[in-house]
């Protein structure tokens, strides 16, 4: 853990459509700490407006009059495309820079209310795979802060659904484990996880998701649907018009959260003086995303299976993220885990709050008695322990019958740390160096991978024959260190790589993007 600097340490849930950042009191309590609005949750939307000013979380009526080129929404999809950017004035902004955006805002407006916030846990989908955390630790460093851990956001609701409970940190208490399942559906990724916890311990079992799912995905069905009603009538597609597809997406968005509470909604549509009004009722809705929310189902079950776990044996389902609060979502749950599906979370809040408990727990590791949380809040916090599992496999790259694939040492759903020695063979005579392709994925293809990093033993002796044995070791350690080592045994010689998010900004791109930002006001 990178070391503490001085100023609060905060967790921050930086959502796809929503972020909040919060704080653990002196009393153990975590509270969501309001932006400028007074509002909770911050709308994770960015306007680049005129003279360097930059709006953050603008609200419906700022954005129906803007330029929709000039809006920037759902970049948490982005995080790790090196491909991507915005163009604004002049300037190619990452989707590490506009997170910073959105981080920047939260870090001013709960400085305003705290003092200074110097370090901060921050939260991603538990499937983002390690250049997606990288990005996302360069954005809260962009944005002036000091990451001292990313957390996979059901390991954090989990944390705060015990934690609030008074489960957690009492050794006394009932040691009996408890299996939970959280199924986080939230506006653009998808996670299911199975964890077991007791008084002193949380431990992820398995996981799996889908970092393009989400709530956008309904709200996109809806526009599909009602763009398509409208080129019957008009002859006119409103998605060739940036501007009435920002006012149709919004009118989709409000009648999809509407469906939630209501049988049936009425939609509209603008488009070159043209307009169309649609019902839609819930089992309407209902039918026209049923293949998203099947892939949901089909998620739940695996994870579920690759924890052992049958219907019937979980003692409860968590739900977190906003798009769990249509209906149909928690009947599908009942279904497939036997579990009445609890409300006791806010969806949009608990991700947050656990994100700050996590914090203030590597808070009190690292400052102990010196903290000024209330020693009994300090002895709990020094009592938690959290064990993970990888979310992606992770292997090297070979050749096999003449093609290179990805062979997994270390397969998804590992419990980590964990560590692996396997031999392998050269594969030509005389072979005078090794290249060793450290690979993240579960694709047979390598292409299909993200390779995370490599390295090469070379000068190896002369007259080699095929088959000579290379001896390769995995480890994976808890705070997210991938280290690889190989070693040609014929000749002693060998080599090792040790990966820490190994994609991403170096120091001077860091540096450069968070003197770009500082042009640029904020509100």
């Amino acid at each position: 853990m990178p070391m503490l600097q001085p100023g609060h340490t905060v967790g921050i849930d930086l959502g796809t459509t929503y972020s909040a950042i919060s704080l653990l009191d002196d009393t153990g309590i975590a509270q969501l700490l309001p932006n400028s609005d007074g509002n909770a949750i911050t709308p994770s939307v960015v306007l680049l407006g005129d003279d360097s000013q930059v709006v953050v979380g603008p609200s419906i009526e700022r954005m129906s009059i803007e330029d929709p080129q000039r809006i920037v929404g759902a970049i948490k999809r982005e995080m790790g495309n090196s491909d991507f950017y915005t163009l604004y004035q002049g300037h190619k902004l990452a989707p590490e820079v506009i997170s910073s955006l959105i981080l920047k805002k939260l870090r001013l407006d709960a400085e305003r209310q705290i003092g200074p916030i110097g370090n901060a846990v921050i939260t991603v989908p538990y499937y983002f795979n390690d250049v997606r955390r990288k990005a996302t630790q360069d954005a809260g460093e962009i944005a002036g802060l000091n990451v001292i851990d990313i957390i996979n956001e059901p390991t954090a609701a989990a944390l705060a659904y015990a934690w609030n409970r008074g489960e957690l940190g009492h050794p006394n208490m009932a040691t009996s484990e408890k299996n939970i399942l959280v199924f986080d559906l939230g506006g653009g990724t998808f996670d299911v996880t199975v964890m077991t916890y007791t008084s002193t311990r949380l431990q992820v079992k398995a996981t799996d998701g889908d970092v393009m799912l989400g709530g956008l995905d309904w709200t996109q069905r809806l526009v599909e649907k009602v763009v398509e009603e409208f080129v019957r009538k008009h002859s006119i597609d409103p998605r060739d018009d940036p501007e009435s597809l920002a006012m149709l997406t919004l009118e989709c968005e409000d009648a999809k959260r509407d469906l939630s509470s209501k049988p049936e909604v009425a939609i509209s549509a603008y488009s070159r003086g043209k307009s169309l009004t649609i019902s839609m009722t819930r089992g309407e809705f209902e039918r026209l995303t049923g293949d998203l929310l099947q892939r949901t189902r089909d998620t739940t079950e695996l994870a579920m299976e690759q924890a052992g776990l049958r219907k019937g044996q979980l003692d409860e389902v968590l739900l977190v993220g906003g798009s769990t609060l249509m209906p149909v979502v928690k009947t599908m749950l009942r279904e497939v885990t036997g579990c009445e599906p609890s409300q006791e979370l806010d969806p949009d809040k608990a991700v947050a709050q656990g994100a700050a408990i996590h914090a203030a727990i590597l808070g009190a590791r690292a400052t102990g008695k010196s903290s000024s949380l209330a020693k009994g809040v300090i002895e709990r916090l020094s009592l938690v322990g959290l064990k993970n599992v990888s979310s992606h496999s992770l292997g090297i790259k070979i050749r096999m019958n003449g093609r290179k694939v990805n062979h997994i040492m270390i397969p998804r759903n590992s419990s980590i740390p964990c560590d692996v020695t396997q031999q392998f063979a050269t594969t030509k005579p005389n072979q005078r160096h090794v290249h060793v392709c450290v690979l993240e994925g579960d694709a047979s293809d390598p292409d299909a991978c993200t390779q995370i990093g490599d390295f090469h033993i070379r000068d190896l002796p002369t007259n080699l024959p095929v088959g000579s044995r290379v001896e390769i070791k995995y480890a994976y350690t808890g705070d997210g260190r991938i280290s690889v080592s190989a070693s040609e045994l014929t000749s002693g010689r060998e080599s090792f790589v040790e990966i820490d998010r190994y994609a991403g900004l170096d120091q001077v791109g860091l540096d450069n993007c968070r003197c770009l930002i500082e042009e640029f006001r904020i509100d």
